[in-house]
């Protein structure tokens, strides 16, 4: 059913070459709708610490893509028990899992509701480019790809391969945003991790042998999300970039709005059209916010100007309510409100937790009786972890100029 070409490749830093065999493949990575991802980062704020975090989801996607193709290939209990069917609908999966993703990572998703998983259905399913390539070769072929995406495909471990604890996604996103950001963080064995994966009654385990190469992936999550995805410059960036959302939602009914038809609509509270979706990316971003440099409301000029001039808020930790309420005093009196300009932000990570009760959020141990154990009875390192106090921190951002 799913016609091979000649082999094809793209050249990557983390995987050495991405292979392309099948045209469909090759025919969605060529839509308009993929092909938009160029212009999409793969890390939001991150480039205004690491500078070389200019990668997007486009390379991303594709490493999602060639990560799940070595797992169907490398893995002989996955190789063996999912039928050549299954293997390239979950290929596609891989591939397209993000094609719906808007610009800024996650934090357009907060300031605009709008979930690029939703939207990233919305395309398969919808009037696209990938939705007729897919038709092309089998009219139930977009319901099946969304389906795997969305966990409700009859085949479980299609679905695990995408995203689950130890999956594709995040094994490539890991090795890509380590490579980008010149950090190591991220670094962990992803070669040990296939050798020593198998297949145990539709569940993706991996053998004792394997335990200490998920450590590392464990910790190399640790390390990214706080040196990395929660770098307190990056949130200063995310912060601006919300309160200027803030102020465009505040000003939606204002005519001084028209200058920028396309966010406008995103602003409404009907979710958009894919046409719409399509057209908004990071360049059409920056193009606005260039232009709200010049508005006549001073709040969006001036938050508009901080963000594309690296003009960033300071932050302090966060000790209670009264050094909130006092900071957001000092603010309005020096001329800054403090709904624009003071900023309360609360993170909190898990590597690992063994206590949930969805168990698509664990991994399993295959153990030398030939048990499946979840890995924190396996592991003291990730036992140890699990026990302890989550790590949490929350910070107040506000402008460098103020008094405190």
């Amino acid at each position: 059913m799913f016609r091979k070409i000649e082999h094809r490749v793209f050249r990557d830093p983390v995987h050495g070459y991405i292979h392309v065999n099948h045209q469909i493949v090759w025919d969605c990575i060529n839509t308009k709708e993929f092909q938009r991802l160029r212009r999409i980062k793969q890390l939001g704020a991150s480039f205004q610490v690491y500078p070389t975090a200019e990668h997007s989801r486009f390379s991303h996607s594709l490493g999602v893509y060639e990560v799940c193709r070595r797992m169907l290939t490398e893995v002989d209990d996955l190789k063996n028990n999912i039928n050549d069917y299954d293997k390239t609908l979950v290929l596609l999966a891989s591939l397209l899992h993000d094609v719906g993703h808007g610009p800024f990572s996650h934090t357009f998703e907060a300031v605009s509701k709008i979930d690029h998983e939703e939207y990233s259905e919305m395309i398969i399913l919808g009037n696209s480019e990938v939705n007729k390539v897919l038709k092309q070769v089998d009219d139930n072929l977009p319901e099946e790809i969304a389906s795997i995406i969305n966990h409700t495909h009859k085949n479980k471990l299609l679905s695990q391969i995408v995203s689950s604890q130890l999956d594709a996604d995040r094994m490539d996103y890991l090795l890509r945003d380590a490579y980008f950001t010149g950090t190591s963080y991220g670094s962990f064995d992803l070669n040990r991790i296939l050798r020593t994966m198998k297949v145990v009654k539709d569940k993706i385990v991996v053998k004792e042998s394997g335990v200490h190469a998920v450590e590392d992936y464990i910790m190399a999550r640790y390390h990214m999300y706080w040196n990395v995805y929660f770098h307190p410059v990056s949130r200063s960036y995310e912060a601006i970039l919300t309160a200027l959302f803030k102020r465009m939602n505040n000003l939606k009914a204002s005519d001084l709005m028209n200058d920028y038809p396309l966010l406008k609509e995103f602003l409404n509270e009907k979710t958009p059209n894919i046409s719409s979706h399509f057209i908004l990316d990071e360049a059409l971003m920056l193009y606005y916010f260039n232009k709200m440099q010049s508005s006549k409301d001073k709040v969006l000029s001036d938050l508009a100007k901080r963000l594309l001039n690296r003009k960033l808020f300071g932050y302090k930790d966060f000790e209670d309510m009264a050094q909130y309420e006092e900071i957001c005093k000092l603010a309005k009196e020096q001329g800054y409100d403090p709904i624009y300009y003071v900023y309360k932000d609360n993170l909190g990570q898990t590597p690992y937790s063994p206590y949930s009760k969805d168990t698509s959020s664990l991994i399993y141990i295959l153990n030398k009786n030939n048990e499946v154990v979840e890995l924190s009875k396996v592991s003291e390192i990730v036992s140890a972890i699990s026990a302890g106090k989550e790590k949490s921190e929350s910070k107040i951002f506000f402008p460098k100029e103020i008094e405190v």
